[in-house]
C-alpha cells in the first residue's frame, strides 16, 4: 500500500515551537513512521522552505520519505499567500510520482490548505481517495478570536466546507471535533471517524524526576511548571502567567518557576512576534519576570525530561482540536492542567489525570497548581493514573485504526490490491 500523505505548509521534521509548527507536524510524523513498521509505504510531501535542505530526506525510517516540493519562494512566507503556491505543488508532487514510477492508493491531508491540494491531485489520479484531517478549525478559531488580526480568512471556512464535500472520509480526534463540524458545517456524519491521535510510549514514559532536573540543569529541590506549545493569543499564555503571579505572591516558600517553551524570546524587536512582546511585557508588569524563562523551540527528545521534571503541565488554551501536548505529558506521568475546551474536555480526566478548568480563570489556575504543588501524594497518584491511561493511546493501538480506515476507503472505491507501482500516466498539464 503507497500512501501520499501531505503536510503543504509545515514539514513534519521541522524543530517544534515555531510559529507554524505544534501537534500536527508531529502527528504526521509518528503516524507515518508507524506506518512504516506495519510494511506501509509513506511519502510525506511539504512545501520547500530551505533551499539548503535536500528535497527528499529519509528521516522517517522504513524507506518512508519527506519530499520537500519547491512552490514559491523556498523561505517561509506569510500563510496568506500559502493559496498561490497550490497549483505549482501540485505539478511538483506529480513530476516526482511520475519520476519515481510509483501510484498511490491514498492521499491523506492535513489542514486546509493540504485538502485543495489533495483535491487537485485527486482529479489527476483518476480518483484516488482522500481521507482528511483539519486538526483546527477555522469556525472555531474565529469564535475565540479577540481581533482582526486572529481571525481566520472567509477563504479558509470556504475552503473547508468544500473539503467536507469532496473528500471520501473526514478523522476526527474527539467527539468534540465531530459535533463542531456538524454544527458549524453541517458536515455529513457518515463521512466522520474518530481516532484520536497517538503517542509514542518509547519516546514519551516516566523519567525519574531527580534525572530529568539534572539532564535540564535544575537544582533536586527547583520546582517547574511547564508550557509547551506555539506562542499565539489562541493558547493562553497570558493567563498562566497571571496564575504564577498569583501563585508565587501567596507563598513565602521557594519560588515556583515557570518555564515556557515556544516561540523565539530572543528575536530582535523587529522580527519578534507581537504576542511574545506582549507576554515578556506582562511579566515585567506583573513583577514575575525572574520566575518565568522563556526557553523558545527544544528539540522533541529534549520534551520528555521537560515533562518528567515539572510538578504540573498547563494547557490554558481557548481552543485545542486536541491536545497532544497533554498526551505526552501524561505519558510521562506528569499531571496536566487544561481548560476544558474542545479535545482537553475528553483528554484530561478532572481530579484523576489532573484538572480540567474554565478558560480565562488565572484565580481558579492558581488553586488548582497550589492544590497539586501542596500536595506530593496528590501529584504522585495523578501522574501515575495519567501515564496509565495515556498507554491507551499508544501510536501501535492508533496506527491500526488508521490502517483499517485506509482498508476500508480502498475497498469502497474497488481500487484494487494497494500494491500497484506503475505511474500514473495522466498528463499534468
Amino acid at each position: 500500500m503507497n500512501i501520499a500523505m501531505i503536510s503543504y505548509h509545515t514539514c513534519p521534521i521541522a524543530t517544534l515551537g515555531g510559529k507554524d509548527t505544534g501537534g500536527m507536524n508531529v502527528y504526521v510524523r509518528d503516524l507515518t513512521r508507524e506506518l512504516g513498521r506495519m510494511g506501509i509505504h509513506v511519502d510525506v510531501f511539504t512545501r520547500s522552505q530551505d533551499e539548503h535542505v535536500p528535497h527528499v530526506l529519509h528521516d522517517l525510517g522504513f524507506g518512508n520519505r519527506v519530499v520537500h516540493v519547491p512552490a514559491g519562494p523556498e523561505t517561509p512566507i506569510d500563510k496568506l499567500e500559502l493559496p498561490n503556491h497550490i497549483p505549482q505543488f501540485v505539478r511538483g508532487i506529480q513530476a516526482f510520482a511520475q519520476e519515481k514510477n510509483i501510484e498511490y492508493d491514498i492521499l491523506h491531508s492535513h489542514y486546509w490548505l493540504s485538502g485543495l491540494a489533495a483535491e487537485r491531485l485527486s482529479e489527476l489520479w483518476k480518483g484516488v481517495p482522500i481521507i482528511h484531517m483539519f486538526h483546527t478549525l477555522g469556525e472555531m478559531k474565529n469564535r475565540v478570536a479577540n481581533s482582526a488580526e486572529e481571525r481566520e480568512p472567509r477563504e479558509r471556512i470556504k475552503a473547508e466546507s468544500e473539503i467536507l464535500d469532496f473528500s471520501n472520509r473526514i478523522v476526527v480526534s474527539t467527539l468534540a471535533e465531530l459535533t463542531q463540524l456538524r454544527f458549524l458545517y453541517h458536515a455529513d456524519d457518515r463521512k466522520i471517524t474518530i481516532i484520536p491521535p497517538g503517542v509514542d510510549t518509547s519516546h514519551f514514559y516516566p523519567i525519574p524526576p531527580d534525572e530529568a532536573k539534572q539532564y535540564i540543569g535544575l537544582k533536586a529541590r527547583d520546582r517547574m511548571v511547564l508550557f509547551v506549545g506555539r506562542i499565539e493569543p489562541l493558547k493562553g499564555v497570558d493567563t498562566l502567567i497571571h496564575a504564577m503571579a498569583i501563585l508565587n505572591g501567596s507563598t513565602s516558600k521557594l519560588p515556583i518557576h515557570l518555564a515556557i517553551i515556544g516561540g523565539e524570546p530572543d528575536a530582535s524587536v523587529q522580527e519578534m512576534s507581537s504576542e511574545m512582546a506582549r507576554l515578556q511585557q506582562l511579566c515585567d508588569d506583573l513583577g514575575v519576570e525572574q520566575t518565568v524563562i522563556f526557553l523558545g523551540k527544544r528539540s522533541q527528545d529534549t520534551l520528555p525530561y521537560f515533562y518528567s521534571a515539572a510538578e504540573a503541565v498547563v494547557m490554558p488554551s481557548h481552543y485545542e482540536s486536541f491536545g497532544l501536548v497533554a498526551l505526552e505529558a501524561m505519558a510521562c506521568g506528569t499531571p496536566v492542567i487544561a481548560s476544558e475546551v474542545g479535545g482537553l474536555a475528553y483528554l484530561v480526566k478532572d481530579g484523576e489525570t489532573g484538572y480540567t478548568i474554565r478558560d480565562d480563570d488565572p484565580i481558579v489556575l492558581a488553586d488548582r497548581l497550589a492544590s497539586l504543588l501542596g500536595d506530593p501524594d496528590q501529584r504522585k497518584r495523578m501522574g501515575e493514573c495519567a501515564a496509565e491511561y495515556a498507554r491507551d493511546y499508544k501510536w501501535e493501538k492508533i496506527a491500526v485504526q488508521i490502517k483499517e480506515l485506509y482498508d476500508v476507503v480502498i475497498n469502497e472505491m474497488g481500487r484494487g490490491n494497494g500494491d500497484r507501482k506503475s505511474s500514473s500516466t495522466v498528463n499534468f498539464e
